[in-house]
């Protein structure tokens, strides 16, 4: 069947009423909800960006609270904050970050933001012996967030949110935890182990080499980190505390994702700049990362990154763009953030629209989960030791795709080179599925591949799934697209990858249907051969 533009919307009358009912002003039915951080100082100097974020169709303003040992605003000035927000009719809600972070993370275009924690505050100690500020706990760190936060409760907030500074590693794919001498004292008491282990522990950790100690100081940096949180959560036990986890983030930097299964949780992303989102790659890393993060994270508590970073170097096109991520995940809340200085206010005339589009293709797929034969797998030895380089290049094929936690006994699923690793050193147990890697295995299980991570090999992979019998929707075009398949809706969501605008040829069994998209932007298509278990 091919159906012009006029003929497609007709059949797909159920997003019609799903649009419908939206804009009769349902607001507080959206799976979709819009935040953005904003400062209290910006606010009252700009004062109209206030009734523009509320017009685009922002809920929530996130305001600074307790920056790693300053209060970067007093009570009192928060209480001004609030009244502020709350008098234009949006939720007020603070936020911290506990650690700091080496370097300029914030963006304050005043400079008036210390960048590093106050001197009685404790350096960090790389593995290598190099000192810096920030991702480490050394007290009074602790002591001092959790009486921050215990001021902060004072002003009855519903939810407040540690920014990703709150992590044990400076940043993606690095192996954290602070290496000096007090840390190394804790770890070999706390493991029973001799002074002999900690060379061995740094030899491991230069290697990414997943031993039985390296295993044992992973487990401790997340103790540490999971400890600080639960001290804040008991100083507020009214607020509900979530943590912002950075892109990939996971148990090497200190972040064991189980332990924030229940609280609000900011899946991670990090194309914060057109020179890295506008790379396919960029997009299928970011949408990679928060497949991953949904693991964990439940939809109606998860958070998105959409940041600009340094505030004017993402496109508004590219910002609406990242909207797209969310809406695939079912991520309900949006995040906008730029540091301390706002992206530019013109963004928003471009975002209004985009918003309220992916709002309304929401709620039609909340609740609904991507389904598929390419397998999307993150497991042990990237969460532990990996460098944080993901095989992601498959989600822009073409062909629908799940999330797993095992190596399936179906499709194929993609591995990143430390899990190929331990697969071949048989630390990793396949499953009777298809198996990619980017290089060949000295012992390739029999259905592998080695597929160098480039679309014209992985075009050729889905056609052969196709002539294998694979009757589930696909895209006919070796075009870069994210194909989202949710059976249980009757739907598929496309999201063109590319600047421009494409024709798409979706197939599924004998359904075959001409859809068009806008460059970075997405359609829903609904039909009755699309709703199957798999």
């Amino acid at each position: 069947m091919n159906l012009n533009r006029r003929d497609f919307l007709k059949y797909s009358a159920a997003l019609g009423c799903g649009v419908a009912a939206l804009a009769a002003g349902e607001t507080e039915s959206r799976p979709r909800q819009y935040h953005v951080c904003l400062s209290r100082q910006v606010c009252e100097q700009t004062p109209e960006l206030l009734h523009v974020v509320r017009d685009a169709g922002v809920t929530d303003i996130w305001q600074a609270a307790f920056f790693y040992g300053y209060w970067h605003d007093t009570v009192e000035g928060l209480k001004k904050g609030r009244a502020q927000v709350e008098s234009l009719g949006l939720r007020w809600h603070p936020l911290n970050v506990p650690l700091g972070h080496p370097g300029d993370s914030l963006g304050d275009a005043t400079g008036q933001t210390p960048l590093t924690p106050p001197a009685h505050w404790r350096m960090a100690e790389r593995v290598d012996g190099v000192t810096h500020s920030g991702t480490s706990l050394h007290e009074p760190a602790t002591a001092e967030n959790v009486a921050a936060v215990r001021e902060i409760a004072t002003l009855k907030p519903d939810i407040l949110f540690l920014d990703d500074d709150f992590r044990l590693a400076v940043g993606p794919g690095i192996i954290g935890g602070c290496f000096c001498a007090e840390h190394r004292g804790r770890f070999l008491q706390a493991g029973g182990f001799a002074e002999s282990v900690w060379e061995e522990l740094r030899e491991d950790a230069r290697a990414r080499r997943l031993s039985k100690v390296l295993r044992a100081w992973v487990e401790f940096t997340c103790d540490e980190l999971t400890g600080c949180f639960r001290a804040q959560q008991a100083a507020a036990p009214d607020v509900r505390l979530g943590n912002m986890i950075m892109y990939l983030g996971a148990e090497k930097a200190g972040i064991r994702l189980a332990d924030y299964r229940e609280a609000p949780f900011r899946v991670g992303e990090l194309m914060f700049n057109d020179a890295s989102f506008n790379r396919l790659k960029g997009k299928t890393d970011e949408l990679f990362s928060v497949l991953f993060h949904r693991r964990f994270a439940r939809p109606e508590w998860a958070w998105s990154e959409t940041t600009a970073f340094p505030a004017n170097q993402l496109s508004a096109r590219n910002m609406a763009g990242k909207l797209a991520i969310s809406t695939i995940t079912d991520v309900h809340h949006t995040m906008f953030m730029s540091g301390m200085t706002p992206f530019p206010i013109e963004h928003w005339a471009t975002l209004k629209p985009a918003m309220a589009k992916q709002a309304r293709v929401h709620a039609r797929l909340a609740g609904h989960t991507p389904r598929g034969p390419f397998k999307h797998y993150w497991g042990e030895a990237q969460r532990y030791v990996g460098d944080d380089q993901p095989y992601s290049l498959f989600l822009a094929a073409g062909m629908p795709f799940e999330t797993v936690e095992a190596l399936p006994d179906d499709g194929w699923t993609f591995l990143a080179d430390f899990d190929a690793r331990d697969l071949d050193a048989q630390a990793l147990k396949p499953g009777r599925g298809g198996i990619v890697t980017r290089r060949t295995l000295a012992a390739m299980p029999e259905a592998s591949r080695a597929i160098e991570e480039d679309l014209p090999g992985l075009f050729a992979l889905k056609r052969e799934l196709v002539g294998a019998g694979y009757a589930g929707p696909w895209v006919e075009d070796d075009k870069p697209v994210v194909c989202a398949w949710y059976p249980t809706a009757g739907a598929v969501l496309l999201w063109n990858l590319s600047d421009g605008r494409e024709q798409f040829r979706l197939r599924a069994g004998d359904l075959a249907l001409n859809v068009e998209v806008d460059g970075l932007d997405v359609e829903l298509v609904e039909a009755p051969e699309l709703r199957r278990t798999r």
